[in-house]
């Protein structure tokens, strides 16, 4: 085997082997790259069965591009033999790492955080995989760990003998599904196991790394599944008294013998461990800072020695804020104020991350107060060489403010005191290190606290400087503009996090479980709706927008603009009240850059290009850091033929380590603008190494093949977007993808697949984008009844919708009376749809420009040339409009037969020429080429 080629690649060296199959280091002779082969055993290969059904996992694994999970590149067939290329690996085992002892606490955490996630990523795609266990999790590089064989242990239907259970990695070795000492107690009774079995099983590693025993080993088999059903292993702090406390309770809740009471999501085992990593690092500082070098805290001290010291230090407190306050300097409203994490002293996880929420919740209902929003705050830290999840404390947050230019910092504490909980808040200048101003107060009970935050929060607005009056209006208390569940409010606290480090798709498992905690918060509703929207998923966006709306009452008055404005938008469509509303918001807050920058958005919508870049560009000022702000400035400055500003907007947001797939989208799109295929090709391969958003630039891509009448590459580009979306379970904008293919179709003459492919569509996401796309493709494809029923649908249930009454309607109905040859009829009804015609037809960033190029068909049959020649010159002339949709082309056919009814030969044959150009790698069957030849063939 050693030095054969195999498909492309060539084998190095044997890594390791076992039942299941044997393990070869290889070289990628395409792509230059070092990759590890798993052959499977002839056992394996001949049960057809467990063939199948491995064939299957791997597919499913193989989507799964998490930087903590082994990638598997691709299965083959080798000799009648399974054969799986997957990432190569080096490093050491957790297993390896655990025979030397507990691992310590700050490493243990990191893994765990980065275990949890990964395992979330599976979850969030149905995939469980069944053997989570130190064998299968490999530290690679400084400090990531990966882990192995995801989705292959379900293959094996054979039991193996106890060793081989009990000691082999899955990655070299073969296992039942699941190793005994770390299955949980589902997996041990044989019953239908979900993603709460990888939990309980992470539970199991975690303690053995705390530890450095397992929890339920036994002397055998049977009595290790007998200690895993019943028996109560010792606390992790017995056996290492170096733990802090709030592991204990993580591992504990992970190890639940009733699934029901165990972590249900692996983003909640994450969160807990990421708020005692945060906690653990804080109490770290403050140790060192406040205990000599060789001195070392007493676990032991007597309950009422604690009890004198937090009175004590609430006395110092108390003296602190009478004295600071008495000389505490006010801001004006030219100052920002930068949010500290609130230093969590009580050890429960719940309050990490979720009072910082809450106060960023209150602080910002004030016109007055100008806090620093989190994406300034990441894009600075990036700045200092830090991490955007760097914990901003201390001297950290102190030079953040002073980068930032900000003349306070606000940091907040929570400490207990038996049953009571104190908590504090002080304001400090950024340059001098003084307490400006400071409030504290005592909650009762934990489900006091966000009350007890609340009335600390409106007394320090007072404090610094803003009136009264204003305190008053603008004070809607925390559990009512928020939840009042701490749980539900650190979901969403998650989700911005993670929405800022790594875009919407992550974030919705997060919102989506806040309102699972907490069914009436409306904040989490109106973020879904965001969320859903940025990734072409409308109609979900609609239905939370509708959500968010019956739960304003609930909300501050600064989101209950943000809630009415998306409603207006994404609800009922009514995008000039949407604006009234935007106005109103800039009005009471006006360096609110959401107003502003969701104010450009909506007339990129309408068309109204010029006002949507002065709106946006001010949203920019106001808030450099946000991506899909840039995309959207390069969107208009591309409609308005600025195509080096466009570029150079794009550039500065790259540069600025702002990355997602609609500034991408945008760099592609800019580069085929420019005629740089090579920028363009760049974008698709940065598509291909993140399936989850990489759809978009698929479906650009086919409609760049279909541009240049490659119909065969663009059906293939359109299937892999589709294939892509639906993999995700983003189910509309598959269908997005599909109708868009239909229309192509329709306009090159192809009837039978454009038909075929809108009702298709409809069927998969009925959303009224993919409903209107559907009416006109099979209006132009001679389907009238089909077309006329989705307008009759359209009218119905979104009767207020300015896009679909004023856009979409008129063009579904104007094809259908072209269909009849009415030309009068349709272009009556277009004139409807004058306003809005040079629209961005979201969520597509292109606009399609139908209106016009269907009132040039009308014109055409008509035979008014002269008129017809202007609509589709129109066309040509907003190409940064129109950008790589194929309408761009084509009319260039409608533009030389309006020329030929005009009797203008010359000005005819050049538009002939010039599509023919366009068209000439095109496939030669496609009527409207076979058409266009012959029409240009009679001018010569």
């Amino acid at each position: 085997m050693i030095g054969q080629t195999i498909s492309h690649y060539r084998v190095l060296r044997k890594v390791g082997s076992g039942g299941m199959g044997v393990v070869y280091e290889a070289e990628d002779l395409k792509l230059h790259r070092r990759v590890a082969l798993k052959f499977l055993t002839q056992g394996v290969a001949a049960d057809s069965t467990a063939l199948r059904r491995f064939e299957r996992e791997a597919q499913a694994a193989s989507a799964l591009n998490h930087p903590n999970i082994c990638t598997i590149y691709e299965v083959e067939e080798y000799d009648r033999q399974p054969l799986i290329v997957m990432e190569l690996l080096e490093g050491e085992s957790l297993k390896e790492r655990v025979r030397k002892g507990p691992v310590p606490t700050e490493e243990l955490l990191d893994f765990g955080i980065q275990i949890s996630d990964a395992l979330e990523a599976a979850q969030i795609k149905g995939i469980i995989h069944r053997d989570i266990k130190p064998g299968n999790i490999v530290v690679v590089g400084r400090g990531r760990v990966k882990i192995l064989d995801f989705g292959l242990a379900k293959m094996l239907s054979r039991p193996l003998v106890e060793d081989e259970i009990e000691e082999e990695s899955l990655t070299h070795e073969g296992v039942i599904p699941g190793t005994t000492a770390y299955m949980s107690p589902e997996q041990v009774k044989g019953e239908e196991i979900d993603g709460r079995s990888d939990l309980f099983s992470l539970g199991v590693v975690l303690y053995e790394l705390a530890t450095g025993q397992r929890p339920f080993a036994k002397k055998n088999r049977v009595l290790t599944m007998d200690a895993i059903l019943h028996a109560q292993p010792p606390a992790p702090i017995t056996l290492n008294s170096q733990l802090p406390a709030g592991l204990d309770t993580i591992i504990c809740r992970a190890l639940e013998k009733d699934r029901e009471r165990r972590y249900q999501h692996a983003a909640d085992l994450r969160s807990d461990l990421l708020g005692l990593k945060r906690a653990t690092e804080s109490r770290t500082r403050t140790v060192i800072s406040a205990v000599p070098a060789a001195t070392h805290p007493k676990r032991h001290i007597a309950g009422w020695m604690l009890a004198l010291s937090a009175g004590v230090v609430a006395i110092v407190v108390a003296f602190g804020v009478f004295f600071y306050s008495h000389r505490a300097t006010a801001l004006t409203e030219r100052d920002t104020i930068v949010l500290a994490d609130f230093d969590n002293k009580t050890g429960d996880p719940v309050f990490d991350d979720t009072l910082r929420q809450a106060l960023v919740v209150d602080l910002e209902q004030s016109p007055f107060l100008n806090v620093l929003s989190d994406r300034k705050v990441s894009a600075i830290l990036r700045l200092m060489g830090r991490s955007p999840d760097q914990p901003l404390a201390g001297e950290v947050a102190r030079e953040l403010c002073q980068r930032a230019g900000s003349k306070a910092m606000l940091a907040g504490s929570i400490s207990s005191l038996g049953s009571e909980y104190i908590i504090g808040l002080n304001t400090i200048n950024c340059t001098t290190g003084d307490t400006l101003v400071a409030q504290q107060a005592r909650a009762s009970e934990k489900g006091a606290v966000l009350k007890s935050l609340d009335n600390s929060a409106s007394r320090i607005r007072a404090k610094l400087g803003e009136s009264l009056a204003s305190v008053e209006k603008f004070a809607t208390p925390i559990e009512e503009a928020t939840t009042s569940s701490l749980e539900a409010l650190k979901a969403y606290s998650m989700g911005r996090r993670a929405l800022y480090e790594k875009g919407n798709a992550a974030a919705l498992p997060f919102y989506r479980r806040a309102v699972e905690l907490d069914p009436n918060f409306a904040l989490a509703y109106r973020a879904l709706s965001a969320a859903y929207d940025n990734l072409g998923q409308t109609t979900r966006a609609s239905e939370n927008a509708k959500k968010a709306f019956e739960l304003r009452e609930r909300v501050s008055e600064r989101e209950r603009y943000a809630i009415e404005a998306s409603y207006y938008s994404y609800g009922t469509g009514e995008l000039e009240k949407a604006n009234q509303v935007y106005e109103l918001w800039k009005e009471s807050y006006p360096r609110d850059y959401l107003a502003i920058g969701n104010l450009g958005d909506n007339h990129m919508r309408l068309g109204q290009w010029e006002k949507a870049l002065r709106e946006t560009q001010d949203s920019i000022r106001l808030e450099p850091n946000l991506s899909q702000t840039h995309s959207n400035l390069a969107w208009m400055q591309l409609a308005l033929n600025q195509t080096d500003q466009a570029r150079t907007t794009i550039k500065q947001a790259l540069a600025h380590n702002m990355d997602d797939y609609l500034l991408r989208l945008a760099l592609y799109q800019v580069g085929l603008f420019a005629g740089d295929t090579q920028a363009a090709q760049q974008q698709l391969a940065w598509a291909a190494e993140r399936p989850q958003e990489g759809d978009w630039l698929l479906s650009a891509q086919s409609d760049t093949e279909a541009y240049f009448g490659r119909l065969s590459k663009a059906r293939e580009f359109s299937q892999h977007a589709i294939d892509s979306a639906a993999h995700f379970d983003a189910k509309e904008t598959a269908a997005l993808w599909q109708v868009n293919a239909a229309l192509r179709e329709a306009e090159f003459g192809n009837t039978s697949p454009a038909q075929r492919n809108a009702l298709a569509a409809v069927t998969r996401g009925p959303g009224k984008e993919v409903r209107s796309l559907a009416g006109v493709a099979l209006a132009r494809a001679g389907d009238a009844a089909q077309a006329q029923k989705l307008a009759e649908s359209l009218s119905k249930d979104f009767p207020l919708d300015t896009i679909v009454q004023g856009y979409w309607l008129p063009s579904i109905r104007a094809a259908i009376e072209i269909d009849r040859k009415d030309s009068t009829t349709a272009l009556e009804i277009l004139q409807a749809a004058a306003p809005y015609e040079l629209g961005q037809c979201e969520p597509f960033q292109v606009g399609m420009l139908y209106p016009i190029y269907l009132r040039g068909q009308a014109y055409l049959l008509a035979r008014q040339g002269k008129e017809a020649a202007a609509e589709f010159q129109r066309i040509i002339d907003h190409r940064g409009i129109v950008l790589n949709f194929p309408l761009g082309a084509l009319a260039r056919v409608g533009l030389g037969r309006a020329y030929v009814l005009q009797g203008d030969s010359a000005n005819a044959r050049s538009a002939y020429q010039e599509f023919l150009t366009l068209w000439k790698d095109a496939d030669p069957d496609i009527p409207i080429l076979k058409q266009a030849k012959a029409e240009y063939a009679k001018l010569q």
